[in-house]
């Protein structure tokens, strides 16, 4: 059996893995990483989304203390998030919106995919998402509101990827959805856990519905990067944390208009 204390530095190891996998904060972490290593600690992804959040509702409430107006806040907010994860997710945004819809067939959609110019397609893609995302942060009008929005989603947001990263083959023999490989069972599961409990965090209608529309989302990504690709790659990934992040924020909305 493990002992108490060796758990503990396991568990402290995977959420130093998770956070390095999926943000750039400086965290220190001496032993070389491979991909059975990723794996096992994607159930930390929530854990690092959050953390994501809680920047941005940080720098969201300095703003709005300074006197700044929601927009300001939402815009620097916003800025705050893809600096910490160095536009990680957007990138992956752009690239698999490049690859699906400008490429002829499956070779050369993986690489367009690859190249880091960008495309019209992603170029749209990148702006509608960080549309979506300051407009719906910017009409919840009340702030506190918006920082639980802030970290529920980022959290939520990235709870699903284990399970499609189990779920969905990896479409190339090496890159990232390859050398990370299939989280086990339990990652999946904590992983799962951590978002619903984030997603509760939101009010019992708001995560109901982000729960189906969450599903929905890997559903049909699931469906078009097999279509498109023959399965799903780190671009994917992280198509999928903004479509994600997206749809948690417009729930927000909706249900407090509602």
């Amino acid at each position: 059996m493990t002992a108490p204390g060796g758990r503990l530095r396991g568990l402290a190891s995977d959420l130093r893995i998770g956070v390095l996998f999926c943000t750039r904060l400086p965290v220190p972490h001496p032993d070389p990483i491979d991909g059975s290593d990723v794996a096992r600690a994607s159930w930390a992804l929530p854990v690092a989304g959050a953390l994501v959040g809680a920047l941005g509702a940080l720098v969201y409430w300095i703003a709005q203390r300074a006197g700044l107006p929601a927009a300001l806040a939402t815009a620097l907010a916003l800025a705050a998030t893809m600096a910490a994860t160095g536009c990680l997710h957007e990138d992956g945004l752009a690239d698999t919106a490049d690859g699906f819809g400008g490429g002829k067939d499956r070779e050369r959609k993986l690489e367009i995919m690859r190249d880091s110019r960008i495309g019209t397609y992603g170029a749209c893609a990148l702006a509608l998402a960080i549309i979506l995302r300051w407009s719906a942060l910017a009409s919840i009008a009340d702030a506190s509101a918006a920082a639980m929005a802030l970290i529920a989603a980022h959290a939520a947001a990235r709870a699903p990827l284990p399970a499609f990263m189990r779920l969905v083959p990896s479409a190339r023999s090496d890159g990232l959805g390859a050398g990370t490989g299939r989280p086990p069972r339990a990652s999946v599961a904590a992983a799962a856990g951590l978002g619903l409990i984030a997603l509760l965090g939101l009010g019992p209608v708001a995560a109901i519905v982000s729960l189906v529309l969450l599903a929905a989302a890997g559903i049909v990504m699931a469906w078009l990067s097999v279509r498109q690709i023959g399965g799903q790659t780190g671009d994917v990934l992280g198509a999928l944390e903004q479509i994600n992040e997206i749809l948690i924020l417009l729930t927000v909305v909706a249900v407090a208009k509602g």
